[in-house]
């Protein structure tokens, strides 16, 4: 038999850290509860208990997403408190397009090695943006792969689960000519584009700790902003006018404003979009002014709006006085329109302000 012993800590996983790591975000995980969430951190599962007589029909819906490249760029400017946010927006607010409340969330976390403040700071941010969803923390995973990834490398992602009734449900099926597109403003870039936002950072050598003409704020805390949460700001609208005059919500992410509006727009009608309605931001203006052609930007990047509602039109005022009172600066962007081709589409037209 061999003299040489073996442990786990020694092979890249420290128990004793990942079990400090909960100590130190199980406060922030605990506020996220709501009434529904049946025990706490610690059990193999989370249970939730839905209340099926609030009901009359309703369906599950959930959703599975990650943050992207933006890690990288915590992981550069060291601050790992916001991306959590990040995590949290990009699945319920997917959910929240069809109509459905977000229930609760689990997340995923990925590394090369657990520092227990990172980590807490991470979930942290994680149940800040499931606060700002109404959603419930319920569980989730810290997992520790020195074999896979250097020490300070990680990686998220979260499974969230909401419900809406199934008469209630939103999309394009809803979506008639003559309805108003309101614009809901987003934060930044979200958490999308950014592999190409790292390139045009390091072959221009900006600076991330520096502030570009047209900014307010270091470049880095510009690209760290973290995503706008809209789910409960959108349910409101819902719950006011109801699904006969609120029609589809579309998530803008991956594939630009026109290529997600497109999404909830049934065959024969388009989303026409109106540029002069708002005012390309400074750091997508920055991206362009570094190489990064018009058309690449409004495919990559979301150019200022994070969520589009297409409702009645007679709505359309009252849906965007009460997106303003809520401190969500939104506006009429466009219209749905008989298509002039086949299929459904959404184009963008005029300039930016």
């Amino acid at each position: 038999m061999t003299e040489q012993q073996f442990t786990y800590a020694a092979s890249g996983v420290d128990i004793d850290a990942g079990e400090r790591a909960v100590t130190l975000m199980k406060a922030a995980v605990e506020k996220t509860n709501r009434p529904e969430v049946v025990g706490g951190l610690g059990g193999f599962a989370g249970l939730f208990a839905l209340d099926v007589q609030k009901y009359r029909k309703p369906l599950l819906a959930s959703s599975t997403d990650g943050v992207g490249t933006k890690i990288a760029l915590a992981r550069q400017l060291d601050r790992h408190d916001t991306v959590g946010i990040d995590l949290v927006a990009m699945v319920v607010d997917d959910l929240v397009a069809c109509g459905a409340e977000p229930l609760f969330l689990q997340d995923y976390v990925a590394c090369g090695k657990v520092v227990p403040e990172r980590i807490a700071a991470i979930v942290t941010g994680i149940a800040a943006g499931c606060t700002l969803a109404g959603a419930a923390l319920v569980g989730g995973e810290t997992a520790e792969h020195g074999d896979l990834m250097d020490a300070d490398e990680y990686d998220l992602a979260a499974t969230a689960v909401g419900v809406v009734e199934a008469d209630a449900v939103l999309g394009p099926e809803r979506v008639r000519a003559g309805d108003a597109v309101v614009a809901m403003p987003s934060s930044g870039f979200h958490s999308n584009g950014y592999s190409l936002v790292r390139r045009v950072v390091a072959a221009a050598g900006l600076d991330l700790h520096a502030t570009p003409a047209g900014l307010s704020r270091p470049l880095g805390e510009e690209l760290l902003e973290p995503t706008r949460i809209y789910a409960l700001d959108c349910l409101a609208l819902v719950d006011r006018h109801g699904v006969e005059q609120v029609h589809a919500f579309a998530h803008i992410t991956g594939g630009g404003l026109a290529g997600n509006t497109a999404r909830v727009v049934p065959a024969g009608l388009e989303a026409v979009l109106d540029r002069s309605t708002w005012a390309l931001p400074a750091a997508v203006r920055l991206m362009e002014e570094h190489g990064v052609p018009r058309e690449e930007s409004e495919r990559a990047f979301n150019c200022g709006v994070g969520m589009v509602a297409a409702v009645a039109p007679e709505v359309a005022d009252a849906v965007v006085a009460q997106l303003n009172a809520a401190g969500v600066p939104s506006w009429v962007a466009g219209e749905i329109r008989p298509a002039e081709g086949e299929g459904a589409t959404a184009r963008l037209e005029n300039t930016y302000r």
